[in-house]
């Protein structure tokens, strides 16, 4: 395998890094700092949709769907680590979860009225959506729990039941959700689920509270706890036919956690950056930082990590191109545990190295940290993956 550049890959990361120096960098602080003295931070500033406009216009767009950039998951790789440096960045280019999966969904597996009505609007930048999967009142890391029903009656589905963390329901934007539920429990385990396809404006759709994620609540996207109550759409709501939602996930999660964990590589290196820059130019005890308790081998040692990290991600992407995501599960499970706790490590020195200031909003390290930490379990907690890799290890041992 070579994890070389493509020439398709390269001329797009020149375009995008460059974008990102020169558009989003100079503005994104005061971007930060002009959503925190909102009285009401749910709200898109005009800086926003002036950066997609532009990102449009140089074809840098959608750039994570195959079938509209021509890139596989190797050459998309680093283009997502480049956007993961930046909070706003993804959305500028298009490029935003839980958006990004929910367009692979519909894709993928949407009708062509599906498409029409909700994936079109959803490239096109005009709305955002949510995914509606994890529940408060079961273990959801064991998605078989899942309480919420999506039962068909005659020409309709009727949903019920309560959600919570889905990611973007706060966004004023957020037109659609994919709602999953249990359709059939008589069902194989595998073919009990469906997912329904929900406008926002539906009747007995009720977003009950958005959640602070250690204080924070990621305005303007937010995750909120979401009730739906005898919600009735049309059968043709529910997407791919009933009893398909778990095939419709496995399709979904795997190049979505290359995505998250490319971003995060791209989080850790400006971590690094920051690290590096605060412990050359602060002295104490009559020396630079740098030069005080360890920190050049603690420098060291995070540079060793995401390069270890960057790379079993590529490998995953590759794998994932090479013979699909089911027989990538492995590689997947492996890089959606090593890179979260990569970064956590890596933004945690970087902190230590800024003192009190890194625990602050003057520095993007105290948010990189509680998004780095959301995402060992975003996707599938460490545990969950840690058995699939134990399980397909050991399935080569016994007979």
């Amino acid at each position: 395998m070579d994890f070389a550049h493509s020439a398709k890959a390269a001329e797009y990361l020149a375009r995008v890094t460059e974008f990102i120096a020169t558009e989003i960098e100079p503005v994104e602080p005061e971007y930060h700092r002009e959503l925190a003295r909102l009285d009401d931070p749910w709200t898109v500033l005009p800086v926003i949709p002036e950066l997609k406009a532009k990102a449009r216009e140089r074809g840098l767009w959608n750039l994570f769907l195959p079938s509209v950039s021509g890139l596989t998951n190797v050459e998309y790789a680093p283009l997502a680590e480049a956007m993961g440096r930046s909070a706003i960045a993804p959305e500028v280019f298009n490029c935003n979860a839980p958006d990004t999966g929910n367009m692979e969904v519909l894709h993928l597996y949407g009708s062509p009225e599906q498409q029409e009505r909700w994936l079109t609007p959803l490239l096109d930048g005009e709305i955002r959506s949510a995914f509606c999967m994890t529940e408060p009142d079961v273990a959801s890391s064991d998605a078989t729990n899942m309480a919420a029903t999506a039962v068909v009656k005659g020409d309709e589905v009727v949903l019920n039941g309560r959600k919570w963390f889905s990611t973007g329901i706060g966004h004023p934007n957020c037109k659609v959700l994919i709602f999953m539920g249990l359709t059939d429990p008589d069902a194989h385990k595998y073919l009990q689920h469906s997912m329904v396809l929900v406008p926002l404006d539906t009747p007995g759709v009720a977003i009950e509270r958005m959640l602070p994620v250690f204080g924070r609540h990621d305005e303007p996207f937010g995750h909120g706890e979401v009730s739906f109550t005898d919600v009735r759409l049309p059968a043709s709501a529910i997407i791919a036919g009933p009893g398909r939602g778990f095939e419709i996930a496995q399709g979904r999660l795997g190049p979505g956690r290359i995505h998250h964990c490319m971003r995060l590589i791209g989080l850790a290196e400006k971590s690094l950056d920051l690290a590096c820059k605060r412990a050359s130019t602060r002295t104490a005890f009559g020396k630079p930082l740098v030069n005080l308790g360890g920190n050049r081998e603690r420098i060291a040692q995070a540079r060793i990590a995401i390069e270890q990290a960057r790379l079993l991600v590529l490998h995953a992407a590759w794998k994932i191109d090479t013979v699909g995501a089911m027989a990538a599960r492995s590689e997947i499970s492996q890089i959606k545990v090593a890179v979260p706790n990569m970064a956590l490590g890596v933004i945690d020195m970087a902190i230590q190295l800024h003192g009190g200031a890194g625990m602050t909003d003057d520095f993007p390290l105290a948010a990189a940290y509680s998004g780095a930490r959301s995402l060992r379990l975003a996707d599938g907690p460490d545990e969950v993956h840690l058995g699939v890799i134990a399980r397909l290890e050991l399935k080569k041992h016994l007979s």
